[in-house]
């Protein structure tokens, strides 16, 4: 057999041992996926929300009706701060009381619960019965025990400086930034006596800032001077310190995102029959400024 019968008969048989030639498909050769060019934004965390509560005693039931308009409108505050009355309603909110609640509270409240009378020394009221009430609603929980950061500021009797409570019993550092001189004795603390808060920081903007507030809403619940006459010594008390006050809590609001100035003009700063009123107009306040808190939100979070 000559050379080229050879070769071809090899072909053969090698093409009958592989079973023929395959007819699938040959696999296309992988192609790497294509990436989107751009850069995908970032969306920046929710700022944080300050509730800067002031003082004005009875007033003070008009940041109920604030509260209950931020709520109704999902504005929860982070931060929580109180001076006076507004250290009241603030460490109740602060442990996680709704406004609702607080309303409820409100209604209920008998006066002569908060009311202790001292033999007249250095004031007309102890102040343990606000301390006892506030410790109470809280469950006994200190300060940074709360459900929200809450802080309390008073007025260092010594050198007149404020002082903001960040930590321990909370009825205590209530009790203190309520003692209005005159009407509630001084509260020691560590050695150092305190009395209301109003007298340095009628509206707690600053404290605010300090614990980290992005945006401020101040609640300022003092009442323009009317001119009428006082119907009593401890409204004539409660007025003074609050004209004391305006000029030092126009100069703190200047620092405040939002300023929330319920009408409380005719609103006697000791008369707790008026705290239906309050909130009411506490609440019509608190509605209309919600367009604007909305508005500095959307632009701290853009």
């Amino acid at each position: 057999m000559s050379a080229l019968k050879r070769l071809l008969c090899l072909v053969f048989l090698l093409l009958a041992a592989c079973g023929g030639i395959s007819n699938k498909p040959v696999p296309e050769t992988p192609k790497p996926a294509v990436v989107a060019s751009g850069v995908q934004a970032v969306q920046k965390p929710r700022p944080k929300i300050a509730l800067a509560l002031g003082g004005g005693a009875a007033r003070g039931f008009a940041h109920i009706g604030v509260i209950k308009a931020l709520e109704t409108n999902g504005i929860i505050p982070d931060i929580i701060v109180g001076t006076s009355a507004g250290s009241v309603v603030g460490a109740l909110y602060a442990s996680g009381t709704d406004a609702f609640a607080l309303q409820k509270l409100a209604f209920q409240l008998d006066e002569s619960a908060l009311t202790d009378w001292a033999i007249f020394d250095r004031g007309f009221l102890k102040g343990e019965a606000l301390e006892r009430f506030v410790n109470q609603q809280v469950g006994g929980k200190p300060i940074e025990a709360l459900k929200r950061k809450f802080a309390v500021v008073a007025t260092d009797l010594a050198d007149g400086q404020p002082a903001v409570f960040t930590s321990g019993n909370v009825g205590t550092a209530v009790r203190a930034s309520s003692a209005v001189p005159g009407v509630f004795s001084p509260v020691l603390i560590r050695g150092r006596e305190y009395v209301d808060g109003g007298l340095v920081s009628p509206i707690p903007v600053h404290a605010a800032r300090q614990l980290g507030a992005d945006i401020v809403i101040a609640v300022d619940i003092s009442a323009r001077p009317s001119g009428k006459r006082n119907q009593g010594s401890i409204d004539l008390m409660l007025d003074t310190i609050a004209i004391m006050g305006t000029t030092i809590g126009a100069y703190e609001l200047r620092d405040a995102d939002i300023i929330i100035h319920p009408e409380t003009n005719g609103l006697s700063a000791a008369n707790f029959q008026q705290r239906h009123e309050a909130i009411m107009r506490g609440e019509q306040a608190g509605f209309a400024a919600i367009p604007r808190i909305r508005e500095k939100i959307a632009a701290r979070s853009q």
